[in-house]
């Protein structure tokens, strides 16, 4: 790339120390931190964050901010209708989350933004979101919620429980999250099969699989699936992927985790299937509708646990995005290609 120095707007929060890691990239960069004009995060790697709006002189300066910038850290969340509007020189957003697809098209980025790349947050959150779901299989193997309970009432019944070992899982979404949710199947002795979209040259073993099945093959791995992960994301290919039919196939007693989006599964038909029993179980961190409204009956289902889209969230993610931040910096000042990069048609 030419010697001109470009603008980096950091538009969600970052602690210091990451801040100076994007400014130790190269000298052509002007990074840009304004934190008192960000949103405050409320908790480890927020970034969303909370707090009062900005006064009309610190929005007249984030304004003028976005006008001059040519990266943008992360989405300007206070902006998120008006952005391409505010922010007409930007080439390039990297984004904090691997699933921006849907987001990108239902403001219109991709048409209102057309010299624009967009780069996602793809396999940042792989190491969290494999450990939740571990979590959720020994939680429910293990009867975790039963011994909180009988510890809470100074009960002590013994009982039984099961093993991962021998069994199978499932996974819908052979992405670096559901590789690495593979690769901790297996070290927990568990048979693991997986489907993906395009197959092509793939080696199942590279995905941690003894088995990759095509999507057209769907069935088969739903009847084999003890354990079902859905990892996929919200295509209109994978609305409603798992419905009544699809959760009918998978064996009886069989347990669902949902760590994708909550689009891709019939929430209407899993409740049934969690009352009928022919699904033992969930664990879900997302929904049809976020926040779950409190008139959900998940809430209330004992074998359901609810998490509030948390899963892939961790105190060291900021370190993570960062890591790829920086790399895609390196790559766009060399005019290489960048990692992560969004396919808008196929919206991931």
């Amino acid at each position: 790339m030419e010697q001109c120095t470009l603008k980096v707007l950091i538009a969600s929060y970052l602690e210091p120390e990451h801040v100076e890691r994007i400014r130790a990239v190269d000298t052509r960069l002007e990074v840009i931190f304004e934190p008192t004009l960000l949103r405050k995060p409320r908790y480890a790697a927020d970034h969303i964050g909370a707090g009062a709006p900005r006064t009309p002189e610190q929005e007249a300066r984030w304004r003028g901010l976005l006008e001059q910038a040519d990266i943008l850290f992360d989405f300007d969340h206070t902006h998120r209708e008006d952005l391409p509007d505010l922010a007409p020189n930007v080439r390039w957003i990297q984004a904090t989350s691997a699933g921006i697809g849907q987001f990108i098209v239902r403001h219109a980025y991709d048409q209102r933004m057309p010299g624009a790349l967009f780069t996602t947050a793809s396999g940042v959150h792989a190491v969290p979101l494999a450990e939740f779901c571990m979590m959720a299989l020994l939680m429910f193997n293990k009867g975790a919620t039963r011994m909180q309970q009988d510890q809470q009432r100074k009960h002590w019944q013994r009982y039984a429980g099961t093993d991962l070992r021998g069994q199978t899982l499932g996974i819908i979404g052979m992405g670096k999250i559901g590789a690495e949710i593979a690769r901790l199947g297996h070290a927990f002795g568990m048979s693991v099969i997986g489907t993906k979209r395009d197959m092509t040259g793939v080696d199942p073993a590279t995905l941690n699989l003894d088995t990759l099945y095509p999507l057209s093959d769907l069935h088969t791995l739903l009847a084999q699936s003890e354990y079902l992960i859905m990892v996929a994301p919200h295509t209109p290919e994978t609305e409603n992927m798992l419905g009544a039919a699809e959760l009918a196939r998978l064996p009886a007693g069989a347990f669902l985790i949902n760590i994708g989006r909550g689009a891709t599964v019939d929430e209407t038909a899993l409740i049934e299937a969690l009352r009928s029993g022919h699904i033992s179980g969930a664990a879900l961190d997302v929904f049809a509708e976020e926040p779950l409204p409190v008139e959900s009956p998940l809430w209330d289902m004992p074998n359901v646990l609810v998490s509030p889209h948390s899963a892939s969230t961790s105190d060291r993610e900021n370190e993570r995005i960062i890591d790829l931040f920086v790399d895609n910096l390196r790559r766009y000042l060399d005019d290489k290609p960048l990692r992560n990069v969004l396919d808008v048609e196929a919206l991931y």
